[in-house]
């Protein structure tokens, strides 16, 4: 039963992003919002839904752990294994700008939030935990990101910049994706979070452990077939903004409501689990300036990819 509700919830979710993605951004061009604007907003929010639902029914219901091993997984799932499978599909060559701006803002982004998460290093605290203090701090960097997405846009109609092709649809239809894809989110994250809490119990494994595993690989699979699909069709790069605007989404916004609502112990999620988090965003980094200049390698995706099948199994024989 619990294995039913898992995935039913994440089909619930996947379908009503999708859904609710295509409603907004119909709305949005009517009011004649570029399509480059909503690709960077509604798109990548539509992208990150599912971790944002999951997160915020997680912390209400007191599952904290799995609301934040849902982002960190996430995070590191995005890096290692998006960026390495679609580098697998077809090298991806990165932009100066990205090299020097977007991919350090993801490596801020980790060590910002491990920062947090170490109340006992840094002030001698019993517990590890992201508070309220700490979730409004987050979502104050949110605002600074959206800020900086919105200058680019700018800069980039202004330069004639490719965007995105948004389809218009019509206005009864709009209506029907937006409300049919809260609907689905809502109710998709509700059966996903208590059917993963129960095959947790059931297992015996921590929350901690299904929200860096399962519950992160299954939310993140807009993103992999996004990235994957893109590299397919000869536009790999996709791939990078994709994983940008999902990771600061995922730290800044999702575990910034999270913790705004509820204050989130992090329980069983380390500081293993945190530098996998930052070593990753870093690795991210260095793999586009080595071996070929800002471009990501075949052999570079498979070293990703491998650094995620190690840290999986280096979960899997902790329990």
């Amino acid at each position: 039963m619990n294995l039913l509700l898992l995935i039913g919830g994440l089909a619930l979710i996947l379908l009503g992003a999708s859904g609710l993605t295509d409603g907004a951004a119909s709305v949005a061009k009517r009011f004649r919002i570029s399509d480059l604007v909503i690709g960077l907003t509604i798109v990548a929010f539509g992208t990150s839904a599912p971790e944002l639902v999951i997160s915020v029914l997680s912390a209400i219901q007191g599952s904290a752990e799995m609301a934040i091993g849902n982002v960190v997984g996430s995070n590191i799932f995005n890096v290692l294994m998006i960026i390495g499978c679609t580098a697998l599909v077809r090298p991806i060559q990165v932009g100066q700008g990205t090299m020097s701006k977007e991919i350090p803002l993801v490596i801020l982004s980790a060590m910002v939030l491990t920062c947090f998460a170490s109340d006992r290093l840094l002030d001698g605290e019993s517990l590890n935990i992201i508070s309220r203090i700490d979730g409004l701090v987050l979502l104050a960097f949110f605002l600074i990101f959206m800020r900086y997405t919105f200058a680019i846009a700018h800069n980039t109609d202004e330069n004639g910049g490719e965007e995105p092709k948004v389809k218009v649809l019509p206005g009864w239809k709009s209506a029907l994706y937006i409300v049919g894809g809260l609907a689905g989110l809502i109710f998709g994250g509700q059966f996903f979070v208590d059917g993963a809490s129960g095959i947790a119990r059931s297992l015996g494994v921590s929350d901690s452990i299904i929200g860096l595993t399962l519950v992160a690989g299954g939310t993140s699979l807009p993103e992999l077939a996004t990235s994957v699909t893109a590299a397919l069709k000869k536009n790999p790069g996709i791939a990078i903004g994709n994983v940008i605007g999902s990771n600061l989404f995922n730290i800044f916004f999702v575990l910034g409501c999270s913790a705004t609502i509820s204050p989130l112990p992090m329980g069983n999620i380390n500081g293993i689990d945190m530098a996998v988090l930052t070593g990753s965003s870093i690795l991210f980094w260095l793999v586009g300036w080595f071996f070929r200049k800002r471009t990501i390698t075949r052999v570079e995706g498979a070293l990703l990819v491998a650094c995620y099948v190690l840290y999986t199994a280096f979960l899997i024989s902790q329990q």
